[in-house]
């Protein structure tokens, strides 16, 4: 999770707790998919969805996620934006340079990313 420090300041329970509860304070989450990739994909993406996080990423480095959700796609990167209350989502592979409202000046590819989280 990326968080916006600026709004800190909004959040009552972040110096006694460190929880945030408001989309001003979280621009963007990112997610590792595991063996509960449906989490990850409905329930997490309609949670953060209601709560107005404006993206949100799932790196799929493993190609666990369902047909539904990344199709015959080998290790994909999705990333979601927030549209008038609806996720759009983009997926991302291979030699694909990611494209994030969020970092526009992002330069990494699908692959270099996959690349990174399978090093051991």
């Amino acid at each position: 999770m990326i968080l916006n420090q600026a709004n800190l300041v909004n959040e009552p329970l972040w110096k006694k707790e460190l929880t945030v509860s408001q989309a001003a304070s979280i621009p963007l989450v990112i997610e590792i998919v595991s063996t509960n990739w449906r989490d990850d994909y409905l329930k997490k993406a309609a949670d953060y969805a209601g709560i107005g996080i404006p993206e949100y990423w799932i790196v799929d480095y493993a190609a666990l996620g369902g047909r539904q959700f990344i199709g015959n796609l080998k290790a994909t990167i999705s990333i979601y934006c927030l549209v008038e209350g609806e996720y759009q989502v983009s997926k991302f592979c291979t030699s694909e340079r990611l494209q994030s409202p969020a970092f526009p000046e992002f330069k990494l590819t699908a692959e270099q990313i996959v690349r990174a989280a399978t090093i051991s």
